[in-house]
């Protein structure tokens, strides 16, 4: 499994990104997938999942209305767009596999995960 994470950046607060994951390895149409998110001195956090079609998707509270997430399977892609961005947002971003927040820490833990992309939100 390779995962790889781009598109992060320097935002200033209100500000959007779009994240990008590229996947390959496995067979990406049969697995649902997830974006975690780890803060300066903060513990890893589940950020959003997408089911395997696409159509399932979940949001931790903080960033539902502001975040998107999405897939396409023909790519091998899974994307998360982010919105009205606050300080609060700034961490590096890893995606994995996996659709519920437990199952994901889970296979992130197991070493499905790239090196992360940066987002940094500031004035």
């Amino acid at each position: 499994v390779q995962l790889v994470e781009s598109g992060g950046g320097l935002v200033q607060p209100g500000g959007s990104l779009t994240l990008s994951c590229a996947t390959s390895g496995f067979y990406f149409a049969s697995w649902p997938m997830s974006w975690l998110r780890q803060g300066p001195g903060k513990g890893l956090e589940w950020v959003s999942g997408v089911g395997s079609t696409g159509s399932s998707k979940d949001y931790t509270e903080s960033v539902k209305g502001r975040f998107t997430i999405t897939s396409d399977n023909a790519d091998k892609m899974v994307y998360l767009r982010m919105n009205n961005l606050k300080p609060e947002d700034t961490a590096v971003y890893y995606c994995t596999q996996g659709y519920a927040e437990e199952r994901a820490l889970q296979m992130f833990g197991n070493g499905v995960r790239g090196q992360g992309t940066q987002v940094t939100v500031s004035a």
